[in-house]
């Protein structure tokens, strides 16, 4: 009787295993390049909510979850490319979190996703291009336009008396939408932009960048550029020969290296970078504290937001299918229904099983418009005490 009781089990064990699959989801972000000191703490918000669902047993039929990471690099579309085909072709992904930038998100977009139907939610892209890009309905991002950050950071400036200022930006999708954009709304608030200068990555030396910097003149640099590349060479320079006292950062330049390799020489200059505040990005930084990383580092909550939206679309859709899911991202975004937080992925599950609406908030108060981006709250954040410290949001 024992032995039977024992075969029963493991037939029934069995079978139940036979119902559940291990969805594998592509976490593609620029684990080398110009934002690598960025990418770690977005794979870790992405993994965080892929494991919590994943550990809940909730999705589908008792369905776990993998997270596959491929590297984009950020600035190589090739590279992008190539791994984006990797977590589609070989890996067999069921969606992808990421790309991290905007020309590597584009060109997974139209080279891989497109072409195979897969659904991509970036939590950093940011180009107004990317608005407007045919993207048959597969494409989504928590991180809001830059249309609206530049915006954001003429208003800074104006506000803070700066009626003249230096732009330079990375030669790339992300550092040109961005520079025309804040252009754009600064001349409109008043303002005057005395040079916008593209500037390369990887080069060793600067000097003639910050020399023409420095020659048009302002009260103050704005950097649209990327931390672990140009925009710190251009900051380097523009400190070690005095060209500006005060510097603008965009998201591109936030980070925890900002702070570490320049400190006290930046005290007093400000940024911003799309964030939010509130009792869900609250608990997501306890969460992060707890698992062992930076949860306010830039685009962290978004991108565990980014994964949590496919995965609640899947199970609104009762399919793993990309083809089928895509239709569902909005609808477990905006409503109506009850808020999803941090945490609360195994709920939410459970009550899209039982037929009830959600309207996922995450750590980012996600609320997706237009084509899928986000509308997007900044936090703007100056240099004091050699820290970067977060001013409010806007």
């Amino acid at each position: 009787m024992k032995k039977l009781l024992l075969a029963s089990a493991a037939i029934a064990l069995g079978a139940t295993g036979a119902y559940a699959d291990d969805v594998k989801m592509g976490v593609l972000l620029g684990f080398t390049g110009p934002l690598e000191s960025l990418a770690p703490p977005m794979a870790q918000g992405a993994e965080m909510a892929i494991k919590e669902v994943s550990d809940s047993g909730k999705l589908l039929g008792g369905d776990t979850v993998t997270a596959v990471r491929g590297d984009s690099t950020c600035v190589d579309a090739a590279a992008a490319t190539a791994a984006g085909e990797t977590l589609v072709t070989t890996d067999k992904v069921a969606g992808i979190m990421g790309a991290m930038c905007s020309g590597a998100t584009t060109a997974v977009l139209q080279n891989v996703a497109m072409p195979n139907g897969v659904v991509m939610i970036s939590p950093s892209a940011t180009s107004p291009a990317l608005s407007d890009l045919e993207d048959d309905g597969l494409f989504f991002r928590t991180a809001p336009s830059d249309a609206r950050q530049g915006e954001v950071m003429a208003d800074e400036l104006i506000e803070k008396g700066i009626k003249n200022a230096a732009v330079t930006y990375t030669n790339n999708d992300y550092g040109k939408g961005l520079a025309d954009s804040f252009e754009k709304a600064y001349k409109a608030k008043g303002g005057n932009v005395t040079i916008s200068a593209a500037h390369e990555d990887g080069k060793g030396d600067y000097s003639a960048e910050v020399a023409s910097l420095a020659s048009a003149g302002g009260d103050a640099l704005v950097i649209v550029g990327y931390i672990d590349q140009g925009g710190s060479g251009i900051l380097r320079g523009a400190l070690d020969t005095g060209a500006f006292e005060t510097f603008v950062f965009p998201d591109g330049m936030v980070s925890q290296t900002l702070e570490d390799n320049f400190g006290s020489e930046i005290n007093g200059s400000f940024g911003q970078l799309p964030d939010s505040a509130g009792d869900g990005m609250k608990t997501y930084l306890g969460m992060a504290e707890k698992a062992g990383f930076d949860g306010s580092s830039a685009y962290s909550g978004g991108a565990y937001d980014a994964a949590a939206l496919m995965l609640l679309a899947m199970q609104a859709a009762d399919s793993t299918d990309p083809k089928v899911y895509k239709d569902k991202v909005m609808e477990v975004a905006n409503g109506p229904g009850e808020k999803i937080y941090p945490g609360e992925l195994g709920k939410a599950l459970d009550l899209i099983k039982e037929g009830k609406p959600v309207d996922y908030e995450g750590a980012t108060a996600v609320n997706l418009i237009g084509n899928g981006e986000a509308a997007g709250t900044f936090r703007e954040i100056e240099i004091k005490d050699d820290k970067i410290e977060t001013v409010k949001y806007r």
